[in-house]
């Protein structure tokens, strides 16, 4: 029935509403408990029970992770870890948040506070807690964000996690060997993840990362530098099953720094000649041209030609008639495919007056 031509509520939603009002004001009043308690230094489990209800229901709040801090903080003193009662005190405390944190991470897995948190607490079991008593804190959060990253391989949060994670595992060694190992199994990592999802942006970019610090770790010849370069080069290639897809254009970019004189000195390989240089540009194009066949309409491929005749011309500090004419061409293409950026494209076609 209606009243006044207004549709009456259905008791169902009559009751809903109830219910939802109840709850913003349920957490209204824990909100206020909480502000009250913090406000008033009052630091006691039950102020902590309190901030992990709210967390729970808003970890996006960022100003409850700093009231838990100040909990932890105030009970770190307290928990005097110079004896092993007070060790095994702390480690308890830092064991408690972790697994507070964990199913918030799993429900929420790209909100920086949790990550963020995390790190801080992982930190002062470093800064706490004996060296192989930390150390095994660390070990453990490799393992989990290994888990994390198998639930979603592309979520950047939990890459970068992974990166600082590494680092303090480092920083934990001693051994040269230790760390070349550490390093290598990472490589190893992303060569897996890429092989899960071809589309895996950060595993390509910490892959460009951890090839050259391996490298450097090794003190590689110029030799070893340069058929690590050729194994790169034949695995972005084996990758670009996939012409359309950017993160795979993002790798072989980087790879192809190493032919720029201007950007060599900082690659995986610094020491080519110019000839070896033009030898391995030549042989990319070819390998591009190939891929253009049947793929026409992909714009990253056009991209990729045009880059590689830029590059020739620095090597050789001049562009030949003919290169010039092709990058014309293909940023003419580049024009039809992505008119969005045809700032971009007629700003290198301005530029090529100065490739003489």
């Amino acid at each position: 029935m209606a009243s006044h031509g207004v549709p009456r509520q259905s008791k169902k939603a009559v009751e809903n509403v109830e219910q939802k009002q109840q709850e913003i004001q349920k957490y209204r009043d824990l909100d206020r408990s909480v502000q009250d308690k913090i406000a008033g230094r009052c630091f006691t489990p039950e102020t902590l029970q309190q901030v992990s209800e709210l967390l729970k229901e808003n970890p996006e709040y960022y100003s409850v992770w700093n009231y838990r801090r100040l909990i932890r903080q105030h009970e770190f003193p307290a928990a005097a870890p110079s004896d092993q009662p007070g060790i095994d005190q702390v480690a308890a405390i830092i064991k408690s948040d972790l697994e507070f944190l964990f199913p918030l991470l799993r429900s929420f897995p790209k909100c920086y506070w949790i990550w963020n948190y995390r790190l801080w607490i992982l930190g002062e079991a470093k800064r706490l807690l004996p060296r192989p008593i930390s150390h095994e804190f660390w070990q453990k959060e490799l393992a989990l964000v290994g888990k994390m990253l198998n639930v979603d391989n592309r979520n950047f949060h939990g890459w970068g996690y992974r990166r600082h994670v590494i680092m303090e595992l480092e920083d934990f060694s001693t051994d040269e060997q230790n760390l070349k190992q550490i390093t290598q199994a990472e490589v190893d990592y992303t060569t897996k993840m890429i092989g899960v999802n071809l589309s895996n942006f950060s595993a390509w970019h910490n892959r460009t990362k951890l090839i050259q610090k391996l490298l450097d770790e090794k003190k590689a010849s110029n030799e070893e530098r340069k058929k690590v370069l050729d194994e790169e080069l034949a695995f972005a290639h084996k990758a670009l099953i996939d012409p359309y897809d950017q993160s795979l254009w993002f790798y072989h970019q980087t790879l192809m720094c190493v032919f720029d004189p201007s950007l060599a000195a900082r690659t995986m390989a610094p020491n080519l000649s110019n000839s070896q240089r033009l030898e391995y540009v030549e042989r990319e194009k070819e390998e591009i041209k190939d891929i253009l066949e049947e793929c026409t309409d992909c714009k990253w491929i056009y991209q990729a030609l045009v880059e590689c005749n830029l590059v020739t011309a620095k090597i050789k500090g001049a562009m030949s008639d003919e290169d010039r004419s092709e990058v014309v061409e293909w940023l003419g293409v580049l024009v039809k495919l992505d008119p969005l950026r045809r700032g971009r494209w007629n700003d290198i076609e301005k530029t090529l007056g100065d490739c003489k």
